[in-house]
């Protein structure tokens, strides 16, 4: 990374990479991105910072509408993380969705950036009404590492870690990490990335919880499919998408505001 310049990390991705779970649209949101700002920041005083990600954006979205104007920032650092709405869709396409971020890859890392991503957890063990979707997530898995080892990108195993499924690492609606699980997806980037300071305290598991009974057990999945299932399938059927309408949060380079760190 160069010396005389500040160093340039900018995010691509969805709403994960955005920060949803992590604040809310009117205190703001943080996410995993401007946490490993912080850890960027750290490791490299006067980081200039960009975040592209939008919600609700499929992989090819992200590589039509953020890849370019990555590109144009100059990147030295950039995260890629997307594919999870893809694998959400009734017509999920693998090998379409594994070639929009290998394309992304590709390109930024022929621009000279050091890229990273991660693997995504077992969505059946966070969410067991979506245990059906558990081959799509391993597979995606599989062809994002082998993407990844095409390019020299750093890939942070989330998915391989038994933590990372703790309903605790999670927010309310299940799709998103909550700070917690943000503050650890930073964690892992840092590692992958081989930041100074860096290491493997993200894989370690929470204390453990009282246990659930089966009874609430079933209330909790009840409740989750009404308030968050339900009206996500029906943006789906009415062709709508949470994303529709916004823009990046932080589409040009500027410093990280805030204390660095996680």
């Amino acid at each position: 990374m160069p010396n005389a310049e500040p160093v340039r990390y900018v995010a691509l991705g969805d709403s994960q990479t955005e920060g949803l779970g992590d604040g809310d649209d009117t205190v703001g949101l943080r996410g995993f991105a401007d946490r490993l700002a912080g850890h960027l920041t750290a490791a490299h005083p006067g980081l200039l910072y960009a975040n592209l990600a939008v919600r609700g954006r499929l992989a090819g979205q992200v590589r039509a509408e953020q890849l370019a104007p990555a590109l144009a920032l100059r990147p030295d650092v950039a995260t890629v993380v997307a594919g999870v709405n893809d694998v959400l869709r009734p017509r999920f396409d693998p090998a379409a969705t594994a070639g929009h971020l290998e394309e992304m890859f590709a390109a930024l890392t022929a621009a000279g950036t050091r890229v990273a991503t991660v693997t995504f957890p077992d969505v059946a063990e966070v969410a067991p009404l979506a245990k059906p979707l558990r081959p799509r997530v391993l597979d995606m898995n599989d062809r994002i590492r082998e993407a990844a080892a095409r390019h020299g990108v750093a890939v942070a195993e989330t998915g391989l870690v038994p933590a990372a499924t703790d309903p605790r690492m999670w927010s309310t609606d299940r799709l998103h990490a909550s700070p917690l699980g943000h503050a650890r997806i930073a964690a892992a980037l840092a590692e992958a990335l081989g930041l100074p300071g860096s290491g493997d305290a993200w894989t370690h598991p929470l204390p453990p919880r009282p246990p659930r009974g089966g009874l609430a057990t079933a209330a909790a999945e009840l409740g989750w499919a009404a308030g968050f299932l339900g009206p996500w399938l029906g943006r789906r059927l009415r062709g709508r998408s949470s994303g529709d309408g916004r823009t990046a949060k932080r589409p040009g380079l500027r410093p990280l505001e805030g204390p660095p760190g996680s």
